[in-house]
Order: structure tokens, then sequence, then C-alpha cells
């Protein structure tokens, strides 16, 4: 599925809670997390900034870039690592089927993205456990926290469903 030019703004709003620069520490992020709360993080920086605060995601999606830049992965031992090819403004079904499957395996969980992993945030919303928080960067901004309801996974949905 790609994403059609004519939704790329659209793809700018945050689906979620939108922490600005210099108000996404770890202090704001823990207010919104439960003891048994499912992280999941989407993009490199993400991923390495919650790493730093002493919060491990469950599911960590990178792509070994942040902002177009070549870079490394964050450090951290994961108990499994799965690797997908995912080619930029798509979502490919086996994104989709790899990410399913990570949400049924012992975490951490790393899916590295060959391609760029952007987009896998909403197929992350749709599918993922009822206890999620998902994070991920919004360039120039801040933080986006991401609460999993019924409402999120219908507005995913939708957006999934307006790419062909």
């Amino acid at each position: 599925m790609k994403l059609p030019d004519s939704l790329r703004e659209q793809f700018k709003i945050p689906l979620g809670l939108l922490l600005p620069i210099g108000q996404d520490n770890k202090e704001n992020i823990q207010k919104y997390l439960l003891d048994d709360s499912y992280i999941i993080t989407v993009g490199d920086r993400t991923t390495e900034k919650m790493i730093e605060f002493g919060i491990i995601p469950s599911l960590q999606i990178i792509d070994g870039f942040e902002k177009r830049q070549k870079r490394k992965f964050p450090k951290i031992g994961t108990e499994s690592e799965l690797k997908i090819d995912n080619p930029a403004t798509e979502i490919t079904l086996q994104s989709i089927e790899i990410i399913k499957k990570a949400f049924g395996m012992n975490s951490p969980v790393r899916l590295i993205v060959n391609g760029e992993e952007d987009l896998l945030v909403l197929p992350v919303c749709i599918y993922a456990p009822e206890n999620s928080i998902v994070l991920y960067g919004q360039p120039n901004k801040g933080l986006v926290l991401v609460q999993i309801t019924t409402e999120i996974r219908n507005k995913a949905q939708t957006l999934l469903d307006l790419m062909k």
C-alpha cells in the first residue's frame, strides 16, 4: 500500500498527544504509562530516548536513520530481532504480518526495517495489545504519545484504507 501525495498533509497530524520539544522528558512521558503498559516505539531517536530514560520498549521499530541521516542503532539487548523490507511511503503486507507476529513474541522485540518505518505506526495502532502506548517522533515538533483505544484503531484503519 502506497501513500498518495494527496494524503501527505493528513499524515503530519499527530495521532495522539504531542509533547513538544523540551516537554518530551521522562517525567511527562511516565504520567501516561501504567505498570503493565505495552510500550511501542517507532523511530530510532524515539527508541533511543526511551532507553536513555530507562523505559525499555516492548516493541522497537527502527530503520537506522534519523531525519534521513544514517545512524547507529540504539543500543539495548533485546529478546528477539526481526528484519523486514518496507520501502519509503509504503506499508507492505509483509510488514503488517511481521508486526502482528511481534506482538505474540516475548518482549522486548526489535524490528529492523530496511527502508522506512514511519508509516508502520498505522498497523501498530491497529494491531497493538489493549494496554499499549505508542511513541513516535514528530520531526521538529516533539514526541507523539498514542494510547491505544477503539477510536485510535478506527482512525488508523481509516488512514490505512485510504492508501492504495
